[in-house]
């Protein structure tokens, strides 16, 4: 275990050493992961494995082991190349509320061109430099709050926790719709039946319905999550 994770932080971090042996290369670690992203964004994460990214890329199973040594290693590069670059930083004037909420909206973005990442960045694994850029933007934005290390790392993980509960709903929805409207539907059926027995959520049902309203829950809870961290940096400057 502990020789798997060291070629992987070594895949992820470098140097990054040519293969000794063999005809001179004709690949690249960024083509490696760049076809495995795409089975994988076409066919979900099961999908890849060395041999079909070795087809794709027109190699031999045995010719990419002379780059990546395995599936999990090929997986850690995907990551770091679908991620992609952490959003730049926001100029001076932008407040940390500000920061925060384009870094969420620009997450919850590459979770939806990208699904796949939701199963691969879960579990104990190397983490890339890429992946930890994003990580660095969010705690950077919340310096100078008041709130301490400890307190700043929470804060960032309560918001991808909030990105990654409605990125993974909305991809179990499918592409046929979205999940807030699958139940709005779904219990709107079971109100017309058993309405009298739930009154509050039929009368909650109904206000949607005439005022709108409804496919916000990313942007209300996220709103929120910033209004709960305002209210406790404001607590703690008092």
């Amino acid at each position: 275990m502990g020789d798997e994770r060291s070629e992987g932080a070594r895949l992820l971090w470098g140097p990054h050493a040519k293969p000794s042996r063999g005809p001179k290369p004709t690949l690249s670690l960024d083509r490696i992961a760049r076809a495995g992203a795409d089975i994988a964004d076409a066919e979900g994460l099961a999908a890849v494995s060395m041999q079909r990214v070795a087809g794709l890329l027109d190699v031999t199973k045995m010719a990419l082991y002379r780059y990546v040594p395995g599936k999990a290693e090929l997986v850690a590069l995907m990551v770091e190349a679908a991620i992609g670059e952490a959003p730049p930083s926001n100029e001076p004037r932008a407040g940390w509320r500000e920061q925060l909420g384009a870094w969420a909206r620009q997450l919850a973005a590459v979770f939806h061109r990208h699904p796949w990442l939701l199963d691969a960045t879960v579990g104990p694994r190397i983490l890339g430099p890429r992946e930890l850029a994003w990580t660095e933007r969010a705690i950077a934005a919340l310096e100078g709050t008041g709130l301490s290390g400890a307190e700043r790392m929470d804060a960032v993980v309560l918001l991808v926790g909030h990105v990654r509960g409605i990125a993974q709903q909305a991809h179990a929805a499918g592409p046929m719709g979205n999940p807030e409207a699958q139940l709005s539907v779904t219990l709107g059926e079971l109100m017309e039946v058993h309405g009298e027995h739930y009154p509050a959520l039929t009368a909650a049902l109904d206000s949607a319905a005439r005022h709108g309203g409804q496919d916000q829950a990313a942007e209300f809870g996220l709103e929120r999550i910033l209004d709960g961290l305002g209210m406790f940096i404001a607590r703690r400057s008092d």
